[in-house]
């Protein structure tokens, strides 16, 4: 630390300072590879201290990118992702403190922000529906990226967006989530114990806080107040990609207007940024098809006069439309740790908004003398994030697979449907039924959200009616759903929701809806606010309008398709819960059955009447019983949403053909007879496919040329096979002879050597049946059952307790075989009584 001092004091020198400029950032590149991650940070605390943002300005860049790592995500960086207190204890703890909203990063940030200080960051690196949007020269709705994009010089690669310190630093702390990808060994962290997830918390807690009107003093801060960034003139033309018919010169003028009157306005610019900067970043990605449906007609209209007139332009025409488009066809899939953090903020966002104080909630008692935080309270949910949020939810119920990691997007919806879960006040109930019942004071909030609860639902019951209902992970799906959509008062609110969007219109003009349902994003949000709207009416409409465009087709939650959706989905619960129990018997019955030298590996393992793999095998008895409650939940809450009765599910249930035969086994997948046997129809496919029927596969070859099973001796059956075929082939005539016999010894005979069951086996394949046709057998002597470790092993221990008796091999053989005719002598005259029975 005495060298580090000693080149301080250098640097502090007035002679050294300008001929020694490159010596601090390039000693800083030169420990981040030398020097303990401690020791480090150390250092980089007393440079931001001890350093004026003249000099700190040019190691930012650098620093920023050494800590979330590199856009393109070949530096890691810090790897805040998989640091965890637990694992590494000393260098969670620096890093938190050096990064906290209060912290040494923080400062370093409001030093440069107070000089007034801009960093380049590329727009390649951008989402890809905002970076074709710049590349085809139009402007992105949100007001992050007004005046700030630079065209390059003469030979440069690409387009820049020209940042304060305070944006660049988020653009690249939010990146990271996307950008970074995971190491190998790092899958099975806990993505709520990492570094990250709790900056994100800190940071949201920090700047967007929910207990009081103001936010952190910047006292903290060196450098002096913290003036608003400001704008930049426009160095490229942009077609407005906003729906307002204004020109893009008339808004920056009234963006700076609005900023710049109210000097209380400053207060908040973060808590702007920051929240733009994460939906931007979070949840700006959805197809072409969805980017093409926003767009207005002005816009395209302005885009086409922007390619007319691209050959008389200053500087080279742009990419191509098809080019510049195909960037952002590329499929985007979230992780899970993404989808995570994107539900934190949605949970946080819910309790800011909340936090407002009941008498500033309604906007008809908005006043002058509101700050401007509780102004932006109201306006964060569905200025900044409703529509964004809702494309990146569509895009998650359309692309992610189907199986139990769709639990995360689950739950980041159901986060967002009950805000009443954030709210700070708890009013005391004076029964359980009415503390679920969820109260009128959220009505407006579903009524403007009502596709997030209508359409996202009948997604959600196109996918639950491709997944196989009898895992556990799958049940507890449903029913979390079912549950959330039954809470009392819910389904009204959603249903009188459908009815103002679906009434006629009488008054208000077609053509008003556009103007309305255009999200005024353009500039800040203190900006003139558009007239208040009390028709509720116009308000869904509007909602509706904004996001599926005028020509959307609206499929009511509550109407006869959704409504069959529904039925087949509660067709499915309970054959889904037939099939748990039916494994859950078959599991009970082969381990009762089961020998008691199973253990020892001698028994047969054949697995011919067993169903597919599924959890519940592996996951006992007790996934059993919890499927089959989350299944009988879920059908309960469906038929309490959508008054289903119990005579309409008794008569689905016996269409489907879900009823037990009278062994109390599920019968055959539904097929019908052909020419060449059963013939699977499109619901026996669908129900084999989902595990909710089977076949009683079993061999129905020749049992002498069946496969080797586990429990022989391979070469002993080998042996046995060819000493039995040499037998049958040098006495074939005999054996004929004697078994056609209608005495005792015939009958004896022919118990021991022909297949009793062959002829009554019921045969489903059309090829077995066409075999056994071709191939008649006779009588033949099978010694098979010698190679089975089980027969051998029984007759060591016959031979070892006789031995126990003073009883010789020879005598003990000959008593062996003396028992086996009395038994087989039983049995054929058993055997004989029972087909004498029969006829």
């Amino acid at each position: 630390m005495t060298t580090f001092r000693r080149r301080v004091a250098e640097w502090r020198s007035p002679s050294l300072r300008r001929a020694t400029l490159w010596v601090p950032q390039a000693s800083l590149k030169a420990d981040s590879v030398n020097k303990p991650f401690a020791q480090r940070c150390q250092d980089l605390v007393k440079v931001i201290e001890d350093f004026p943002a003249k000099e700190l300005h040019a190691i930012f860049p650098w620093l920023v990118e050494s800590i979330f790592g590199s856009l393109d995500g070949v530096l890691v960086g810090w790897n805040l992702r998989c640091l965890q207190g637990r694992v590494s204890p000393v260098e969670y703890s620096i890093a938190m403190e050096f990064l906290d909203p209060g912290g040494p990063m923080m400062k370093l940030v409001y030093k440069l922000q107070a000089e007034d200080y801009k960093f380049d960051f590329p727009v390649s690196y951008l989402p890809g529906p905002v970076k074709a949007s710049i590349q085809e020269r139009v402007l992105p709705d949100s007001p992050l990226y007004h005046n700030k994009v630079q065209f390059p010089a003469t030979g440069g690669l690409g387009l820049n967006l020209a940042l304060n310190p305070f944006e660049y630093y988020m653009f690249f702390f939010a990146l990271s989530l996307i950008t970074q990808k995971p190491l190998p060994g790092t899958l099975h962290i806990r993505t709520s114990d990492c570094a990250y997830f709790i900056l994100v918390d800190r940071y949201l807690s920090w700047f967007l806080p929910t207990e009081g009107s103001v936010l952190p003093a910047l006292s903290s801060s060196p450098g002096g107040p913290n003036p608003s960034p400001a704008p930049r003139t426009p160095t490229m033309p942009f077609a407005s990609y906003g729906l307002h018919h204004t020109s893009l010169l008339k808004r920056h003028i009234s963006h700076q207007t609005s900023v710049n009157a109210d000097p209380a306005s400053h207060e908040i610019w973060r808590s702007e940024t920051l929240l733009q900067v994460f939906v931007e970043m979070w949840l700006h990605h959805y197809s072409l098809e969805m980017y093409q449906k926003l767009q207005s007609p002005h816009a395209k209209l302005e885009v086409l006069h922007y390619r007319l007139s691209v050959s008389s332009a200053l500087h080279s025409p742009a990419q191509p439309s098809l080019q510049a488009l195909h960037a952002y066809q590329e499929s985007f899939t979230p992780t899970e740790e993404h989808v995570l953090v994107v539900r934190l903020l949605l949970k946080h966002l819910h309790a800011f908004s909340n936090s407002l104080k009941p008498e500033q909630v309604s906007p008809s008692t908005h006043s002058h003398a509101t700050s401007p935080l509780e102004e932006f309270k109201r306006a964060a949910v569905p200025r900044f994030v409703q529509q964004k949020l809702y494309l990146f939810l569509q895009h998650c119920f359309g692309h992610w697979p189907l199986d139990a990691s769709f639990r995360a997007v689950l739950e980041m919806w159901l986060s967002y449907l009950q805000p009443w879960r954030y709210a700070p006040e708890k009013q005391a109930q004076s029964s359980d039924c009415q503390a679920r019942c969820v109260s009128e004071r959220w009505a407006p909030f579903v009524q403007e959200n009502l596709l997030m609860y209508t359409k996202l639902f009948v997604g959600f019951l196109s996918r639950a009616l491709r997944t196989d209902l009898v895992s556990p992970k799958n049940a507890l799906m449903v029913f979390r759903v079912a549950k959330v959509f039954a809470q009392p008062n819910l389904a009204e609110m959603i249903q009188k929701g459908e009815q103002l969007f679906l009434e006629p219109e009488l008054v208000i003009p077609h053509r008003q809806h556009r103007l309305f349902t255009a999200p005024t994003f353009t500039g800040s949000f203190l900006s003139s606010w558009p007239p208040a709207v009390t028709d509720a009416s116009f308000k869904v409409k509007s909602h509706v309008y904004s996001l599926e465009g005028q020509d959307c087709k609206y499929t009511p939650m509550f109407g006869p398709e959704v409504r069959t959706l529904v039925l087949r989905l509660a067709q499915l619960i309970t054959q889904a819960k037939q099939t748990a129990k039916s494994i859950s018997d078959q599991c009970g019955e082969s381990t009762a059955g089961r020998p008691f030298l199973s253990w020892l590996g001698f028994c047969s393992t054949d697995t011919n009447g067993s169903y597919a793999a599924n959890d519940l095998d592996e996951m006992g008895q007790d996934s059993v019983r919890k499927t089959d409650e989350y299944l009988e939940k879920a059908l309960e809450y469906l038929c309490q949403m959508f008054r289903l009765s119990e005579a309409q599910l008794t008569q689905l249930t016996l269409a489907l053909g879900t009823t037990q035969d009278e062994n109390g086994k599920k019968q055959l997948p539904d097929c019908v007879v052909g020419e060449d046997g059963l013939v699977l129809t499109p619901l026996g496919r669908y129900q084999i496919i989902n595990g909710l029927r089977r076949f009683d596969i079993e061999y129905q070859g020749d049992s002498e040329l069946q496969p080797i099973r586990s429990y022989e001796i391979a070469s002993l059956v080998r042996v046995l096979f060819r000493l039995s075929s040499a037998i049958n082939r040098r006495f074939a005539g005999p054996m004929a002879a004697l078994c056609s016999r209608a005495d005792f010894l015939g009958s004896f005979c022919r118990y021991h050597l022909t297949e009793p069951g062959l002829a009554d086996r019921h045969l489903l394949s059309p090829v077995a049946r066409g075999c056994a046709a071709r191939r008649p057998r006779g009588p033949r002597l099978s010694l098979r059952f010698l190679g089975s470790y089980r027969t051998l092993l029984s007759l060591l221990l016959a031979f070892f307790v006789a031995s126990l008796f003073c009883i010789g091999p020879l005598p003990c053989a000959l008593l062996l075989v003396l028992g086996y005719l009395l038994y087989a002598v039983a049995m054929t005259l058993l055997t004989e009584r029972s087909k004498l029975h029969h006829l």
